[in-house]
């Protein structure tokens, strides 16, 4: 999901990410257009590399998976659709995310006809969520029903397989046209002075660097394939430039351009991937469909000192575990739960996740997906410039320890907001990508623990004086019995 030409990039360069997915889509030859209904990414970038750093469906997988899902939803609509969709359904009340997500589904063109976008969760009543399981469906203007025709009017209600019902809540989207500048930095305390580099600790929250681009270093990482790397994740838009192929990543800044030091190069990244890959088959039946999925993998070079990172959150503390999204889970279990972050732009902030699974369709009829919707406290923004690849954590609960859940890519800053309550301004909202989806799409464990890393640190540490030891010894072997003269116990050998 990319800005369009009302949507120039949130970010310290004149080119939107427009470009870049036009780039991407070559291959399966797509021009895209986005909708007003999209949020820019939060870091500054140039145009992105299209070369082996995403994963793309060729046109064959997409007509077989759009081809499965039409006949999918298209047997369940056979006798089943409501009559009267004014009605309220005698059946089940949605429970579940997945709830929400068939009936969406199954209505989906229908609510694609009335709406710049979708996404589930609960109504939202005078700016609170209530706990009311809804379809939020996103207008550009919203006005009392009776100004509206009979065919204006979406269905109170909608109904879907069994008889699982859901309410329909239309929220307004409000665009405000070409924004206002604004500054590089927009927020000075210890916390982010200490994220951008007068810190001696580098970790969740720090700021990472590549010749044109910052943003911030999301978590600490390893790999589980190879030979198990320790890095750390990001967004791909922060960490590939299709100006600088090498794809280096410095903190806090590179060397060109102020004080930093070489952290590590890409070893792998992703941007789009297929919907049904994703949630399954019950994201849409829309034939071509994508979910933005923007993360790199950034191993630490070999000569970076790893004893200087941390996997605690500066400003939050030691984190738990992936909080892994079940679309089987209550809704409750996401939707309205507290989350915070740490980046390097707006330090630490609050905010509420309040919609899941947003749906939009661009100008070309392609749609696209992004995990989390949220919205700081108080009509703060959640997120600034430069946050993009920040760990979005859900607070902790009868003392529980925080589970990160996503990672931000993006933000709407000042150029369209939504409206959650009469009398007061529009609201900046931020869009995450899942992070238990993401590590697993890149093959990725998160760190969690010190001593986690420490045995890491210890591993690569050990392994490689094992092969120095190897390789002096084999050496010292050789030159015994090619020096006669030298003893055997290599105590005169040097290599």
């Amino acid at each position: 999901m990319q800005p369009s030409d009302i949507w120039k990039a949130h970010a310290g360069s004149s080119q939107s990410e427009g470009s870049a997915l036009d780039m991407e889509r070559n291959g399966c030859n797509h021009n895209c257009c986005p909708s007003p209904l999209q949020p820019i990414a939060s870091a500054g970038q140039h145009s992105e590399s299209s070369a082996a750093y995403f994963s793309w469906p060729t046109s064959t997988l997409m007509h077989g998976s759009a081809e499965g899902r039409a006949n999918y939803f298209g047997n369940l609509q056979k006798g089943v659709l409501p009559g009267h969709l004014g009605r309220l359904p005698k059946g089940q009340q949605a429970t579940t995310l997945l709830d929400l997500m068939i009936i969406r589904a199954f209505h989906s063109k229908i609510l694609r006809r009335f709406s710049l976008g979708t996404a589930i969760g609960f109504r939202i009543r005078k700016g609170t969520l209530t706990d009311t399981p809804a379809i939020l469906v996103f207008v550009a203007r919203k006005v009392h029903w009776k100004w509206n025709s009979t065919t204006q009017c979406l269905p109170a209600v909608l109904e879907g397989p069994g008889g699982v019902w859901c309410d329909v809540d239309v929220v307004e989207f409000s665009y405000y046209g070409a924004p206002a500048p604004t500054p590089k930095e927009q927020l000075y305390d210890e916390l982010v002075d200490g994220l951008r580099g007068s810190d001696p600790i580098v970790g969740s929250g720090s700021q990472v660097a590549s010749l044109e681009t910052y943003g911030t270093l999301g978590a600490i990482v390893k790999s589980r394939t190879g030979n198990k790397q320790v890095g750390f994740l990001t967004n791909r838009h922060v960490a590939v430039d299709l100006d600088y192929p090498n794809q280096k990543m410095f903190h806090p800044l590179p060397p060109n351009l102020g004080p930093g030091v070489y952290l590590g190069a890409v070893e792998r990244a992703t941007s789009f991937i297929t919907d049904d890959v994703w949630y399954g088959i019950y994201a849409g039946t829309n034939p071509e469909t994508f979910v933005r999925a923007d993360g790199a993998f950034i191993p630490f070079a070999d000569d970076f000192d790893i004893s200087s990172v941390s996997t605690s959150v500066k400003g939050v503390g030691v984190i738990g575990d992936v909080k892994a999204i079940d679309l089987q889970s209550p809704i409750g279990s996401l939707i309205g739960r507290q989350v915070v972050k740490v980046g390097r732009s707006s330090g630490l902030t609050t905010g509420t996740v309040v919609a899941y699974a947003l749906e939009y369709n661009d100008e070309k009829g392609i749609c696209f997906f992004t995990d989390f919707l949220v919205v700081g406290e108080n009509q703060q923004t959640f997120d600034l410039e430069g946050d993009s690849g920040s760990l979005i954590i859900l607070t902790g609960q009868d003392g529980e320890k925080p589970q990160p859940i996503g990672i931000i890519w993006g933000g709407t800053a000042n150029r369209g907001r939504l409206k959650l309550k009469s009398g007061q301004g529009p609201e900046n909202w931020t869009s995450g990508v899942d992070l238990g989806r993401l590590l697993d799409l890149l093959e990725l464990d998160l760190i969690t623990t010190s001593e986690g890393l420490q045995g890491l640190f210890f591993t690569r540490y050990f392994g490689f004086v094992s092969i120095v030891i190897f390789i002096s010894s084999n050496c010292c072997h050789s030159f015994v019995h090619s020096c006669p003269g030298r003893t055997k116990d290599h105590s005169s050998c040097c290599c």
